[in-house]
């Protein structure tokens, strides 16, 4: 067995890069065609479910809760953080000239506001099982 696998081996070797001369085999029967598959009809949905009346469907979903409020001294806070840069940016965008007190003020506000609501963040630690998914 050996012998004729490096006898295999030395003629691809050999005849690397030339093209392979194939033997037809006389004796062997020719390939038959595989029939051509016959398509299956699609069952309707109609078919699946009969006795669903999918038209009149009465599910009424429930009223969502309301959306979450926050208190004065927060949104105040958030103002800041949000509302006094917003005011800077657009000064600086429309080369309008503001006063260097209220510029001062508005940057205070920014920062005021950003350390309030960082001292006022929830210091206790999550729950490790908690994804923060509320069914």
């Amino acid at each position: 067995m050996q012998r004729n696998d490096d006898d295999a081996w030395r003629a691809i070797i050999d005849n690397y890069g030339d093209r392979a001369e194939l033997e037809i085999d006389e004796a062997a029967p020719e390939a038959t065609a595989a029939p051509e598959p016959t398509p299956r009809e699609q069952p309707s949905w109609d078919d699946e479910y009969p006795d669903s009346d999918w038209d009149t469907d009465s599910f009424v979903p429930p009223e969502p809760p309301p959306l979450p409020t926050t208190t004065t001294d927060r949104l105040i806070a958030w103002l800041g953080v949000f509302g006094a840069p917003a005011i800077l940016l657009v000064c600086m965008a429309f080369g309008l000239a503001i006063p260097s007190l209220v510029a001062y003020l508005l940057v205070a506000s920014f920062v005021g506001g950003f350390l309030y609501l960082v001292i006022k963040m929830n210091r206790e630690p999550r729950d490790p099982d908690d994804n923060g998914a509320v069914l």
